[in-house]
């Protein structure tokens, strides 16, 4: 039951994290076309995540590839990191947060390993 409602809770947080990042993404397009206007700076960040299988880890790189915004370019499982590039890394405190807070806590549920 435990890893059920992680699931859907899970299912639930990816569909917002979508929507709201989509949001944001078309913001990022929309102003960053203006004359005159920068664009916002692009960065390639890397963001830890817990100890989890190789499954668990590739969920958590495709899911992060999904959100308008961001790809996963690399998931190093020896150090338990992602590469990610991200459109719009004006603040890449608040991206990384928001990938452990929205994915993180589900995947380890359903996929995590016990520490060693």
């Amino acid at each position: 039951m435990r890893k059920l409602a992680a699931a859907l809770g899970l299912a639930v947080r990816f569909v917002i994290a979508v929507v709201v990042a989509g949001f944001t993404t078309i913001g990022v397009i929309l102003k960053s076309g203006r004359p005159g206007r920068p664009p916002p700076p692009v960065a390639l960040l890397r963001v830890g995540f817990a100890p989890m299988s190789e499954e668990g880890a590739a969920l958590l790189g495709c899911m992060v590839s999904l959100t308008p915004g961001t790809t996963t370019i690399d998931v190093d499982l020896a150090r338990h990191e992602l590469l990610v590039h991200a459109l719009d890394a004006s603040d890449p405190e608040a991206l990384l947060a928001s990938i452990r807070r929205d994915f993180e806590p589900g995947l380890v549920t359903l996929f995590g390993e016990p520490r060693r």
